[in-house]
Protein backbone atom coordinates (compact mmCIF):
# COMPACT_ATOMS: atom_id res chain seq x y z
CA UNK A 1 0.00 0.00 0.00
CA UNK A 2 2.90 2.37 0.88
CA UNK A 3 4.59 1.67 -2.48
CA UNK A 4 1.35 2.43 -4.32
CA UNK A 5 1.08 5.76 -2.50
CA UNK A 6 4.65 6.70 -3.48
CA UNK A 7 3.90 5.84 -7.10
CA UNK A 8 0.76 8.00 -6.95
CA UNK A 9 2.75 10.93 -5.65
CA UNK A 10 5.23 10.67 -8.56
CA UNK A 11 2.45 10.51 -11.13
CA UNK A 12 2.36 13.24 -13.80
CA UNK A 13 -0.08 16.08 -12.79
CA UNK A 14 -1.43 16.10 -16.36
CA UNK A 15 -2.33 12.41 -16.10
CA UNK A 16 -4.10 13.07 -12.80
CA UNK A 17 -6.11 15.87 -14.42
CA UNK A 18 -7.18 13.59 -17.29
CA UNK A 19 -8.33 10.92 -14.82
CA UNK A 20 -10.37 13.49 -12.88
CA UNK A 21 -11.94 14.82 -16.10
CA UNK A 22 -12.87 11.29 -17.12
CA UNK A 23 -14.48 10.63 -13.75
CA UNK A 24 -16.45 13.90 -13.94
CA UNK A 25 -17.60 13.05 -17.46
CA UNK A 26 -18.87 9.71 -16.17
CA UNK A 27 -20.85 11.49 -13.45
CA UNK A 28 -22.45 13.81 -16.00
CA UNK A 29 -23.80 10.94 -18.13
CA UNK A 30 -27.53 10.66 -17.47
CA UNK A 31 -28.48 7.29 -16.04
CA UNK A 32 -30.57 5.11 -18.28
CA UNK A 33 -34.29 5.58 -17.49
CA UNK A 34 -35.88 2.68 -15.63
CA UNK A 35 -38.68 1.65 -17.95
CA UNK A 36 -40.41 -1.58 -18.93
CA UNK A 37 -37.79 -2.43 -21.58
CA UNK A 38 -34.91 -1.98 -19.14
CA UNK A 39 -36.59 -4.06 -16.43
CA UNK A 40 -37.37 -6.87 -18.90
CA UNK A 41 -33.76 -6.82 -20.10
CA UNK A 42 -32.48 -7.02 -16.51
CA UNK A 43 -34.79 -9.90 -15.64
CA UNK A 44 -33.74 -11.80 -18.77
CA UNK A 45 -30.05 -11.32 -17.91
CA UNK A 46 -30.73 -12.38 -14.33
CA UNK A 47 -32.54 -15.55 -15.44
CA UNK A 48 -29.70 -16.48 -17.84
CA UNK A 49 -26.99 -15.94 -15.21
CA UNK A 50 -28.97 -17.74 -12.55
CA UNK A 51 -29.44 -20.75 -14.84
CA UNK A 52 -25.76 -20.74 -15.85
CA UNK A 53 -24.63 -20.59 -12.21
CA UNK A 54 -26.94 -23.46 -11.30
CA UNK A 55 -25.70 -25.53 -14.25
CA UNK A 56 -22.00 -25.02 -13.38
CA UNK A 57 -22.58 -25.78 -9.69
CA UNK A 58 -24.22 -29.11 -10.63
CA UNK A 59 -21.45 -29.90 -13.14
CA UNK A 60 -18.51 -28.97 -10.87
CA UNK A 61 -19.81 -29.30 -7.28
CA UNK A 62 -16.30 -29.73 -5.81
CA UNK A 63 -14.50 -27.17 -7.96
CA UNK A 64 -15.53 -23.60 -6.97
CA UNK A 65 -13.07 -22.06 -9.44
CA UNK A 66 -15.24 -23.33 -12.29
CA UNK A 67 -18.39 -21.53 -11.13
CA UNK A 68 -16.92 -18.57 -9.22
CA UNK A 69 -16.98 -16.20 -12.22
CA UNK A 70 -20.60 -17.09 -12.99
CA UNK A 71 -21.44 -16.48 -9.34
CA UNK A 72 -19.88 -13.01 -9.43
CA UNK A 73 -21.83 -12.22 -12.63
CA UNK A 74 -25.03 -13.31 -10.91
CA UNK A 75 -24.10 -11.18 -7.92
CA UNK A 76 -23.63 -8.13 -10.17
CA UNK A 77 -27.00 -8.41 -11.92
CA UNK A 78 -28.83 -8.83 -8.60
CA UNK A 79 -27.20 -5.60 -7.42
CA UNK A 80 -28.29 -3.85 -10.62
CA UNK A 81 -31.85 -5.07 -10.06
CA UNK A 82 -32.14 -2.94 -6.91
CA UNK A 83 -33.15 -0.11 -9.22
CA UNK A 84 -36.48 -1.92 -9.83
CA UNK A 85 -37.45 -0.93 -6.28
CA UNK A 86 -37.76 2.68 -7.51
CA UNK A 87 -40.59 1.74 -9.89
CA UNK A 88 -43.20 -0.27 -7.94
CA UNK A 89 -45.62 0.15 -10.86
CA UNK A 90 -43.37 -2.32 -12.76
CA UNK A 91 -43.34 -4.96 -10.00
CA UNK A 92 -45.83 -6.96 -12.05
CA UNK A 93 -43.00 -7.76 -14.50
CA UNK A 94 -41.09 -9.59 -11.74
CA UNK A 95 -44.15 -11.80 -11.34
CA UNK A 96 -45.10 -12.21 -15.01
CA UNK A 97 -41.53 -13.10 -16.03
CA UNK A 98 -41.20 -15.54 -13.12
CA UNK A 99 -38.32 -13.60 -11.51
CA UNK A 100 -39.94 -13.79 -8.06
CA UNK A 101 -39.83 -17.58 -8.25
CA UNK A 102 -36.14 -17.47 -9.24
CA UNK A 103 -35.26 -14.96 -6.50
CA UNK A 104 -36.99 -17.11 -3.89
CA UNK A 105 -35.03 -20.09 -5.20
CA UNK A 106 -31.80 -18.22 -4.50
CA UNK A 107 -32.73 -17.96 -0.82
CA UNK A 108 -31.63 -21.58 -0.50
CA UNK A 109 -28.46 -21.04 -2.59
CA UNK A 110 -25.37 -22.76 -1.17
CA UNK A 111 -23.60 -19.39 -1.06
CA UNK A 112 -25.52 -17.32 1.52
CA UNK A 113 -23.81 -14.17 0.19
CA UNK A 114 -25.66 -14.47 -3.10
CA UNK A 115 -29.01 -13.27 -1.84
CA UNK A 116 -29.66 -13.44 1.84
CA UNK A 117 -27.26 -10.87 3.12
CA UNK A 118 -26.74 -8.11 0.64
CA UNK A 119 -29.57 -8.16 -1.85
CA UNK A 120 -33.07 -9.48 -1.39
CA UNK A 121 -32.88 -8.60 2.29
CA UNK A 122 -31.90 -5.01 1.70
CA UNK A 123 -35.67 -4.57 1.77
CA UNK A 124 -36.00 -1.94 -0.98
CA UNK A 125 -38.59 -4.08 -2.79
CA UNK A 126 -40.72 -4.40 0.34
CA UNK A 127 -40.06 -0.93 1.82
CA UNK A 128 -43.42 0.18 3.19
CA UNK A 129 -43.32 3.64 1.55
CA UNK A 130 -42.48 2.05 -1.80
CA UNK A 131 -45.31 -0.48 -1.43
CA UNK A 132 -47.82 2.32 -0.85
CA UNK A 133 -46.58 4.25 -3.91
CA UNK A 134 -48.19 1.68 -6.18
CA UNK A 135 -50.75 -0.39 -4.27
CA UNK A 136 -51.57 -2.46 -7.36
CA UNK A 137 -47.94 -3.38 -8.10
CA UNK A 138 -47.35 -4.14 -4.43
CA UNK A 139 -50.41 -6.41 -4.19
CA UNK A 140 -49.18 -8.44 -7.18
CA UNK A 141 -45.67 -8.76 -5.68
CA UNK A 142 -46.90 -9.72 -2.18
CA UNK A 143 -49.29 -12.32 -3.68
CA UNK A 144 -46.43 -13.89 -5.64
CA UNK A 145 -44.11 -13.89 -2.62
CA UNK A 146 -46.75 -15.55 -0.44
CA UNK A 147 -47.57 -18.08 -3.13
CA UNK A 148 -43.87 -18.95 -3.18
CA UNK A 149 -43.94 -19.55 0.60
CA UNK A 150 -41.60 -16.59 1.11
CA UNK A 151 -41.78 -16.63 4.91
CA UNK A 152 -40.92 -20.32 5.16
CA UNK A 153 -37.92 -19.74 2.85
CA UNK A 154 -36.80 -16.67 4.82
CA UNK A 155 -37.02 -18.62 8.08
CA UNK A 156 -35.00 -21.52 6.62
CA UNK A 157 -32.46 -18.98 5.43
CA UNK A 158 -32.17 -17.33 8.86
CA UNK A 159 -31.58 -20.74 10.41
CA UNK A 160 -28.48 -21.12 8.21
CA UNK A 161 -26.99 -17.80 9.27
CA UNK A 162 -24.35 -17.40 11.95
CA UNK A 163 -25.13 -14.23 13.89
CA UNK A 164 -21.63 -14.04 15.37
CA UNK A 165 -20.59 -12.87 11.87
CA UNK A 166 -21.68 -9.23 11.48
CA UNK A 167 -22.81 -9.55 7.83
CA UNK A 168 -24.95 -12.57 8.68
CA UNK A 169 -26.43 -10.84 11.74
CA UNK A 170 -27.33 -7.96 9.40
CA UNK A 171 -28.95 -10.53 7.12
CA UNK A 172 -31.22 -11.65 9.98
CA UNK A 173 -32.10 -8.04 10.78
CA UNK A 174 -32.94 -7.29 7.14
CA UNK A 175 -35.03 -10.45 6.86
CA UNK A 176 -37.10 -9.35 9.86
CA UNK A 177 -37.54 -5.95 8.17
CA UNK A 178 -39.03 -7.69 5.12
CA UNK A 179 -41.52 -9.53 7.34
CA UNK A 180 -42.41 -6.30 9.16
CA UNK A 181 -42.94 -4.39 5.90
CA UNK A 182 -45.16 -7.10 4.43
CA UNK A 183 -47.16 -7.42 7.67
CA UNK A 184 -47.68 -3.66 7.81
CA UNK A 185 -48.85 -3.58 4.19
CA UNK A 186 -51.07 -6.64 4.62
CA UNK A 187 -51.83 -7.42 8.30
CA UNK A 188 -53.75 -10.55 7.26
CA UNK A 189 -50.55 -12.40 6.42
CA UNK A 190 -49.49 -12.57 10.11
CA UNK A 191 -51.30 -15.88 10.67
CA UNK A 192 -49.76 -17.46 7.58
CA UNK A 193 -46.29 -16.13 8.46
CA UNK A 194 -46.54 -17.48 12.02
CA UNK A 195 -47.61 -20.91 10.74
CA UNK A 196 -44.76 -21.02 8.18
CA UNK A 197 -42.24 -21.34 11.00
CA UNK A 198 -41.73 -17.68 11.89
CA UNK A 199 -43.36 -17.94 15.34
CA UNK A 200 -41.23 -20.94 16.26
CA UNK A 201 -38.05 -19.24 15.02
CA UNK A 202 -38.81 -16.01 16.94
CA UNK A 203 -39.39 -17.89 20.20
CA UNK A 204 -36.20 -19.90 19.68
CA UNK A 205 -34.20 -16.72 18.97
CA UNK A 206 -35.68 -14.82 21.93
CA UNK A 207 -34.74 -17.58 24.38
CA UNK A 208 -31.28 -18.23 22.83
CA UNK A 209 -28.44 -17.79 25.32
CA UNK A 210 -26.87 -14.87 23.48
CA UNK A 211 -26.00 -11.36 24.65
CA UNK A 212 -28.79 -8.80 24.18
CA UNK A 213 -28.54 -7.16 20.74
CA UNK A 214 -30.55 -5.32 18.07
CA UNK A 215 -31.82 -8.62 16.61
CA UNK A 216 -33.30 -9.79 19.91
CA UNK A 217 -35.05 -6.42 20.23
CA UNK A 218 -36.37 -6.73 16.66
CA UNK A 219 -37.61 -10.29 17.33
CA UNK A 220 -39.61 -9.06 20.35
CA UNK A 221 -41.12 -6.33 18.16
CA UNK A 222 -42.12 -8.73 15.35
CA UNK A 223 -43.59 -11.14 17.92
CA UNK A 224 -45.78 -8.38 19.39
CA UNK A 225 -46.92 -7.43 15.84
CA UNK A 226 -47.86 -11.06 15.00
CA UNK A 227 -50.04 -11.30 18.12
CA UNK A 228 -51.99 -8.05 17.66
CA UNK A 229 -55.75 -8.74 17.34
CA UNK A 230 -55.05 -12.27 16.14
CA UNK A 231 -56.43 -15.27 18.02
CA UNK A 232 -54.84 -17.66 15.50
CA UNK A 233 -51.29 -16.57 16.32
CA UNK A 234 -52.12 -16.36 20.06
CA UNK A 235 -53.28 -19.97 19.98
CA UNK A 236 -50.15 -21.05 18.09
CA UNK A 237 -47.89 -19.29 20.61
CA UNK A 238 -49.70 -21.08 23.44
CA UNK A 239 -49.28 -24.47 21.72
CA UNK A 240 -45.54 -23.81 21.20
CA UNK A 241 -45.09 -23.16 24.96
CA UNK A 242 -44.52 -19.50 24.14
CA UNK A 243 -46.10 -18.33 27.41
CA UNK A 244 -43.29 -20.09 29.30
CA UNK A 245 -40.68 -18.51 27.00
CA UNK A 246 -42.11 -15.03 27.64
CA UNK A 247 -42.25 -15.59 31.41
CA UNK A 248 -38.67 -16.92 31.49
CA UNK A 249 -37.37 -13.92 29.54
CA UNK A 250 -39.29 -11.45 31.71
CA UNK A 251 -38.22 -13.07 34.98
CA UNK A 252 -34.80 -11.36 34.59
CA UNK A 253 -36.51 -8.02 35.24
CA UNK A 254 -38.09 -8.91 38.59
CA UNK A 255 -34.92 -7.90 40.45
CA UNK A 256 -33.04 -5.86 37.84
CA UNK A 257 -34.03 -2.92 35.68
CA UNK A 258 -33.13 -3.06 31.97
CA UNK A 259 -29.61 -1.69 31.52
CA UNK A 260 -30.33 0.31 28.34
CA UNK A 261 -33.27 2.05 26.63
CA UNK A 262 -33.20 -0.70 23.96
CA UNK A 263 -33.43 -3.45 26.56
CA UNK A 264 -36.33 -1.62 28.20
CA UNK A 265 -38.07 -1.47 24.82
CA UNK A 266 -37.60 -5.24 24.44
CA UNK A 267 -39.03 -5.82 27.94
CA UNK A 268 -42.11 -3.74 27.05
CA UNK A 269 -42.53 -5.63 23.74
CA UNK A 270 -42.48 -8.95 25.62
CA UNK A 271 -45.03 -7.65 28.14
CA UNK A 272 -47.23 -6.44 25.26
CA UNK A 273 -46.95 -9.89 23.66
CA UNK A 274 -47.95 -11.52 26.96
CA UNK A 275 -50.97 -9.20 27.41
CA UNK A 276 -52.00 -9.92 23.84
CA UNK A 277 -51.77 -13.70 24.42
CA UNK A 278 -53.93 -13.45 27.53
CA UNK A 279 -56.80 -12.09 25.42
CA UNK A 280 -57.24 -15.73 24.37
CA UNK A 281 -59.01 -17.59 27.23
CA UNK A 282 -57.00 -20.83 26.76
CA UNK A 283 -53.77 -18.94 27.40
CA UNK A 284 -54.95 -17.77 30.83
CA UNK A 285 -54.73 -21.37 32.00
CA UNK A 286 -51.24 -21.75 30.47
CA UNK A 287 -50.22 -18.55 32.28
CA UNK A 288 -51.53 -20.00 35.56
CA UNK A 289 -49.66 -23.30 35.07
CA UNK A 290 -46.48 -21.43 34.13
CA UNK A 291 -46.62 -19.64 37.51
CA UNK A 292 -47.15 -16.31 35.80
CA UNK A 293 -49.13 -14.99 38.78
CA UNK A 294 -46.24 -15.61 41.16
CA UNK A 295 -43.85 -13.75 38.83
CA UNK A 296 -46.20 -10.75 38.44
CA UNK A 297 -46.74 -10.66 42.22
CA UNK A 298 -42.95 -10.59 42.81
CA UNK A 299 -42.55 -7.83 40.22
CA UNK A 300 -45.25 -5.73 41.89
CA UNK A 301 -43.42 -6.07 45.21
CA UNK A 302 -39.92 -5.46 43.85
CA UNK A 303 -40.69 -1.87 42.75
CA UNK A 304 -38.59 -2.10 39.59
CA UNK A 305 -39.55 -0.77 36.13
CA UNK A 306 -41.32 -4.05 35.38
CA UNK A 307 -43.97 -3.27 38.03
CA UNK A 308 -46.07 -1.10 35.72
CA UNK A 309 -46.40 -3.76 33.03
CA UNK A 310 -46.85 -6.57 35.57
CA UNK A 311 -50.00 -4.81 36.81
CA UNK A 312 -51.36 -4.69 33.26
CA UNK A 313 -50.61 -8.41 32.74
CA UNK A 314 -52.32 -9.28 36.02
CA UNK A 315 -55.41 -7.34 34.88
CA UNK A 316 -55.53 -9.24 31.56
CA UNK A 317 -55.10 -12.62 33.29
CA UNK A 318 -58.19 -12.17 35.50
CA UNK A 319 -60.76 -10.81 33.04
CA UNK A 320 -63.98 -12.73 32.42
CA UNK A 321 -65.11 -16.15 33.68
CA UNK A 322 -61.93 -17.70 32.20
CA UNK A 323 -59.91 -15.59 34.65
CA UNK A 324 -61.58 -17.23 37.66
CA UNK A 325 -58.76 -19.72 38.42
CA UNK A 326 -56.20 -16.92 38.25
CA UNK A 327 -58.28 -14.82 40.67
CA UNK A 328 -58.43 -17.68 43.21
CA UNK A 329 -54.72 -18.45 42.84
CA UNK A 330 -53.81 -14.78 43.32
CA UNK A 331 -55.55 -14.75 46.71
CA UNK A 332 -53.84 -18.05 47.64
CA UNK A 333 -50.36 -16.60 46.96
CA UNK A 334 -51.19 -13.63 49.24
CA UNK A 335 -51.68 -11.27 46.30
CA UNK A 336 -54.19 -9.16 48.26
CA UNK A 337 -51.27 -7.88 50.35
CA UNK A 338 -49.68 -6.66 47.12
CA UNK A 339 -52.67 -5.16 45.32
CA UNK A 340 -54.32 -3.18 48.13
CA UNK A 341 -51.32 -0.89 48.88
CA UNK A 342 -51.36 -0.06 45.14
CA UNK A 343 -55.10 0.65 45.43
CA UNK A 344 -54.66 2.90 48.47
CA UNK A 345 -51.98 5.04 46.85
CA UNK A 346 -50.69 5.46 43.31
CA UNK A 347 -46.88 5.13 43.63
CA UNK A 348 -44.81 8.11 42.46
CA UNK A 349 -42.49 5.74 40.59
CA UNK A 350 -45.42 4.78 38.34
CA UNK A 351 -45.68 8.41 37.25
CA UNK A 352 -41.93 8.56 36.62
CA UNK A 353 -42.28 5.49 34.38
CA UNK A 354 -44.68 7.51 32.23
CA UNK A 355 -47.87 5.87 33.51
CA UNK A 356 -50.73 8.21 34.33
CA UNK A 357 -52.65 7.94 37.60
CA UNK A 358 -55.74 7.07 35.56
CA UNK A 359 -54.05 4.13 33.84
CA UNK A 360 -52.72 2.79 37.14
CA UNK A 361 -56.07 3.21 38.93
CA UNK A 362 -57.94 1.62 36.01
CA UNK A 363 -55.80 -1.55 36.15
CA UNK A 364 -56.06 -1.85 39.95
CA UNK A 365 -59.85 -1.29 39.94
CA UNK A 366 -60.25 -3.74 37.05
CA UNK A 367 -58.34 -6.40 39.04
CA UNK A 368 -60.55 -5.82 42.12
CA UNK A 369 -63.71 -5.91 39.96
CA UNK A 370 -62.60 -9.19 38.31
CA UNK A 371 -61.92 -10.74 41.73
CA UNK A 372 -65.32 -9.63 43.07
CA UNK A 373 -66.95 -11.14 39.98
CA UNK A 374 -65.01 -14.43 40.02
CA UNK A 375 -64.11 -15.30 43.62
CA UNK A 376 -66.15 -17.82 45.58
CA UNK A 377 -66.14 -19.14 49.15
CA UNK A 378 -63.18 -18.51 51.42
CA UNK A 379 -61.21 -16.44 48.88
CA UNK A 380 -64.17 -14.09 48.37
CA UNK A 381 -64.53 -13.69 52.16
CA UNK A 382 -60.83 -12.80 52.43
CA UNK A 383 -61.24 -10.13 49.76
CA UNK A 384 -64.33 -8.59 51.39
CA UNK A 385 -62.76 -8.60 54.86
CA UNK A 386 -59.94 -6.42 53.44
CA UNK A 387 -62.52 -3.66 52.91
CA UNK A 388 -63.48 -3.72 56.60
CA UNK A 389 -59.89 -3.35 57.91
CA UNK A 390 -58.74 -0.14 59.68
CA UNK A 391 -62.22 1.32 60.02
CA UNK A 392 -63.12 0.69 56.35
CA UNK A 393 -60.24 2.83 55.01
CA UNK A 394 -60.39 1.03 51.65
CA UNK A 395 -64.06 1.96 51.27
CA UNK A 396 -63.11 5.58 51.97
CA UNK A 397 -60.45 5.38 49.23
CA UNK A 398 -62.98 3.77 46.85
CA UNK A 399 -65.43 6.62 47.43
CA UNK A 400 -62.67 9.20 47.00
CA UNK A 401 -61.89 7.69 43.58
CA UNK A 402 -65.62 7.56 42.77
CA UNK A 403 -66.09 11.29 43.19
CA UNK A 404 -62.77 12.09 41.50
CA UNK A 405 -63.82 10.29 38.31
CA UNK A 406 -67.47 11.35 38.56
CA UNK A 407 -66.40 15.00 38.49
CA UNK A 408 -64.02 14.38 35.56
CA UNK A 409 -66.71 12.62 33.50
CA UNK A 410 -69.35 15.24 34.35
CA UNK A 411 -66.96 17.98 33.20
CA UNK A 412 -66.37 16.12 29.91
CA UNK A 413 -70.15 15.62 29.52
CA UNK A 414 -70.82 19.34 29.96
CA UNK A 415 -68.25 20.18 27.28
CA UNK A 416 -69.68 17.57 24.91
CA UNK A 417 -73.25 18.82 25.46
CA UNK A 418 -72.06 22.36 24.70
CA UNK A 419 -70.44 21.17 21.46
CA UNK A 420 -73.58 19.24 20.47
CA UNK A 421 -75.70 22.34 21.11
CA UNK A 422 -73.38 24.40 18.89
CA UNK A 423 -73.51 21.79 16.12
CA UNK A 424 -77.31 21.72 16.17
CA UNK A 425 -77.39 25.53 16.11
CA UNK A 426 -75.17 25.49 12.99
CA UNK A 427 -77.43 22.91 11.38
CA UNK A 428 -74.81 20.15 11.43
CA UNK A 429 -75.86 16.50 11.63
CA UNK A 430 -74.79 14.39 14.62
CA UNK A 431 -73.94 11.10 12.93
CA UNK A 432 -72.78 7.81 14.49
CA UNK A 433 -69.09 8.60 13.98
CA UNK A 434 -69.48 11.85 15.96
CA UNK A 435 -71.34 10.00 18.73
CA UNK A 436 -68.53 7.40 18.82
CA UNK A 437 -65.96 10.18 19.09
CA UNK A 438 -67.86 11.77 21.98
CA UNK A 439 -68.08 8.38 23.71
CA UNK A 440 -64.32 7.84 23.35
CA UNK A 441 -63.77 11.26 24.91
CA UNK A 442 -65.91 10.26 27.88
CA UNK A 443 -63.86 7.08 28.26
CA UNK A 444 -60.70 9.15 28.06
CA UNK A 445 -62.02 11.38 30.84
CA UNK A 446 -62.41 8.31 33.06
CA UNK A 447 -65.85 6.84 32.36
CA UNK A 448 -64.60 3.26 32.26
CA UNK A 449 -62.73 3.59 35.58
CA UNK A 450 -65.89 5.15 37.04
CA UNK A 451 -67.94 2.15 35.89
CA UNK A 452 -65.45 -0.24 37.49
CA UNK A 453 -65.57 1.72 40.76
CA UNK A 454 -69.39 1.70 40.73
CA UNK A 455 -69.37 -2.06 40.16
CA UNK A 456 -67.06 -2.54 43.19
CA UNK A 457 -69.35 -0.27 45.28
CA UNK A 458 -72.45 -2.28 44.36
CA UNK A 459 -70.69 -5.63 44.98
CA UNK A 460 -69.37 -4.75 48.45
CA UNK A 461 -72.68 -3.10 49.42
CA UNK A 462 -74.61 -6.26 48.50
CA UNK A 463 -72.13 -8.68 50.14
CA UNK A 464 -74.17 -8.98 53.35
CA UNK A 465 -71.65 -7.04 55.47
CA UNK A 466 -73.65 -4.22 57.04
CA UNK A 467 -70.70 -1.96 57.90
CA UNK A 468 -69.60 -1.90 54.23
CA UNK A 469 -73.07 -1.01 52.99
CA UNK A 470 -73.49 1.64 55.69
CA UNK A 471 -70.13 3.28 54.90
CA UNK A 472 -70.84 3.43 51.14
CA UNK A 473 -74.30 4.96 51.71
CA UNK A 474 -73.03 7.33 54.40
CA UNK A 475 -70.35 8.84 52.10
CA UNK A 476 -72.73 8.97 49.13
CA UNK A 477 -75.27 10.94 51.21
CA UNK A 478 -72.58 13.26 52.60
CA UNK A 479 -71.38 14.15 49.08
CA UNK A 480 -74.84 14.49 47.54
CA UNK A 481 -74.64 11.21 45.63
CA UNK A 482 -77.14 8.36 45.50
CA UNK A 483 -77.43 4.64 44.79
CA UNK A 484 -79.75 5.56 41.92
CA UNK A 485 -77.01 7.68 40.33
CA UNK A 486 -74.53 4.80 40.72
CA UNK A 487 -76.89 2.39 38.99
CA UNK A 488 -77.49 4.98 36.27
CA UNK A 489 -73.73 5.21 35.59
CA UNK A 490 -73.61 1.44 35.19
CA UNK A 491 -76.80 1.03 33.16
CA UNK A 492 -77.05 4.36 31.39
CA UNK A 493 -76.60 5.12 27.70
CA UNK A 494 -73.04 3.83 27.78
CA UNK A 495 -72.99 1.84 24.55
CA UNK A 496 -70.77 0.41 23.26
CA UNK A 497 -69.30 -1.30 26.34
CA UNK A 498 -65.66 -2.33 26.20
CA UNK A 499 -65.26 -5.99 25.17
CA UNK A 500 -64.65 -8.41 27.98
CA UNK A 501 -65.18 -5.82 30.66
CA UNK A 502 -68.91 -5.07 30.65
CA UNK A 503 -70.37 -4.21 34.02
CA UNK A 504 -73.82 -5.05 35.27
CA UNK A 505 -75.44 -4.00 38.49
CA UNK A 506 -77.31 -7.22 39.07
Amino acid sequence: RHTAMVEDEDEDPETKEKILEKLMDQDEVDPEPVDETMVKKMILTFEKRSYKNQELRIKFPDNPEKFMEAELDLNDIIQEMHVIATVPELYHLLVELNAVHSLLGLLSHDNTDILSLKHFNRTELTDIDTLHESEEGAEVLIDALLEGQVVALLVQNMERLDETVKEEADGVHNTLAIVENMAEFRPGLCTEAAQQGLMQWLLKRIKAKMPFDANKLYCSEILAILLQNNDGTRELLGELDGIDVLLQQLSVFKRHNPSTAEEQEMMENLFDALCSCLMLPANRDRFLRGEGLQLMNLMLRSKKLSRTSALKVLDHSMIGPEGSDNCHKFVDILGLRTIFPLFMKTPKKMRKAGISDKEHEEHVCSILASMLRNLKGQQRSRLLSKFTENDCEKVDRLMELHFKYLEAVQLADRRIEGEKHEMVRRGEILDDSMEDEFYLRRLDAGLFVLQLICYIMVEISNAGISQLQQRVHQILNLRGGSVKAVRHIMRGDLSPQLPGKTLDAD
